[in-house]
């Protein structure tokens, strides 16, 4: 029986800049972009340990252009380790290394090949009977469907596909190099190496669709476990798929459903809870936390005017549990139970809940808001607001609750 194993993975974003992150908190995103290096580190150190028989990156070896050599060199320094092993390393070009996008170049190894930009091409493992195809972007647009082109398959040997594409489409990424799986599919191939999706995912099984996310999260929209897909291959058929962890920071995002507690300590002690098991899951690595208080609470009113105090007491919670905890950020998205009548700060018996309920539907409002919204994010530094803008329908909710609270504070 033949039997090997290979390393699928994509996305590497060597070199993001975190501008976000940074503008919160320096000394976390200098941490964060360590990990995505140290994430690649392990990763080629769990490729040789697995003696793996070669190792495919589908694409964002790079977050963008290079400020200066220092991080072509680093990767030059971990793709060095797979020569002196024996593994050789297929990559191709996405979305943020286009041809185009990257001014700067360092030499790498002979045994790290990188598909070209014109048109799909072959490249052949003889003793593996291997065939790997595979197409790089040349610039950062990439609209057209480059699956239609792809070689055909080589007979009787294990034929690999690789391409940074959105395939099938995906709301939270943009669309570069759209397909469908059936388009895979068609290609008779047996293994498709996919990338620019950052979330693990299997599309489809023989022939296997396979994006292994991202090595590294990098914002509160990539939580949880991060890193590649080991494959093993038997006779000619994909065997088994492994995930391989590597990440050294991760992003959790608890959110907590609050009821019936009446007190801040109540309250803190349903925060500590709920944080208990996700913050206990990262083992121990740097864990950025965003914590959303959401449901029905009569501590609506205390939370939306208390916020900040709030928002120390939940930091301090996390430590607790988990010392190297940053708490990004704390997000309210409660609402008051209803009451029959609530006393205004006049006495006039007036319910500033009932009498603001709806506004955020008005036209007038909406479009004032968005207009704010506009101007206010042409103003923040990149980065910053990382989706913060997106839900005007929340936005709107917030303002309103919190204007209901002062009413009656």
């Amino acid at each position: 029986m033949s039997f090997f194993t290979f390393l699928h993975a994509a996305d590497l974003h060597l070199g993001s800049p975190l501008t976000g992150l940074a503008l919160k908190d320096e000394d976390v995103a200098r941490r964060f972009a360590a990990a995505s290096r140290d994430a690649f580190a392990e990763l080629v150190e769990k490729a040789i340990a697995e003696k793996v028989a070669f190792v495919l990156i589908a694409g964002d070896v790079y977050d963008g252009d290079w400020k200066d050599t220092s991080i072509g060199l680093f990767f030059n320094r971990e793709v060095a380790r797979l020569a002196r092993a024996g593994i050789p390393v297929f990559t191709i070009r996405g979305n943020h290394d286009a041809e185009s996008e990257i001014t700067k170049a360092v030499s790498l190894p002979e045994t790290v090949f990188e598909f070209p930009t014109r048109k799909a091409d072959t490249r052949r493992l003889d003793d593996l009977r291997v065939a790997i195809h595979g197409r790089s972007f040349a610039d950062r647009a990439a609209p057209d469907n480059y699956a239609l082109a792809y070689p055909a398959p080589v007979a009787g040997w294990f034929n690999i596909g690789m391409l940074h594409t959105s395939c099938e489409g995906s709301p939270a990424h943009a669309v570069y190099a759209p397909c469908s799986v059936q388009d895979l599919v068609g290609r008779g191939y047996d293994y498709w190496a996919l990338g620019h999706v950052h979330e693990r995912a299997v599309l489809y099984e023989h022939p296997h669709v396979v994006y292994p996310g991202n090595l590294q999260g990098r914002s509160v929209r990539e939580c949880g476990p991060k890193g590649a897909v080991l494959v093993d291959v038997a006779d000619g058929r994909v065997a088994a798929l492994r995930p391989l962890i590597v990440d050294k920071a991760r992003w959790a995002h608890v959110q907590v459903a609050l009821t019936s507690e009446a007190s801040q300590e109540a309250l803190l002690a349903t925060v500590r809870d709920a944080l208990a098991q996700p913050l206990a899951e990262t083992e121990g690595r740097l864990t950025a936390l965003r914590v959303t208080l959401k449901g029905e609470t009569p501590l609506h009113g205390q939370l939306k005017t208390h916020a900040a105090q709030l928002r120390d007491e939940v930091q301090a919670h996390a430590h607790r549990l988990h010392d190297d905890t940053w708490l990004e950020a704390l997000k309210l998205a409660t609402t008051a139970p209803p009451t029959p009548q609530a006393e205004g700060r006049d006495g006039t018996g007036l319910d500033p809940e009932a009498l603001l309920a709806g506004l955020e539907h008005d036209p007038e409002i909406r479009a004032g808001a968005q207009e704010f919204i506009a101007l206010l994010a042409s103003k923040l530094p990149g980065g910053i607001a990382d989706g913060a803008f997106d839900d005007l329908d929340a936005i709107l909710a917030e303002a309103r609750a919190i204007a209901a609270a002062r009413a009656v504070a």
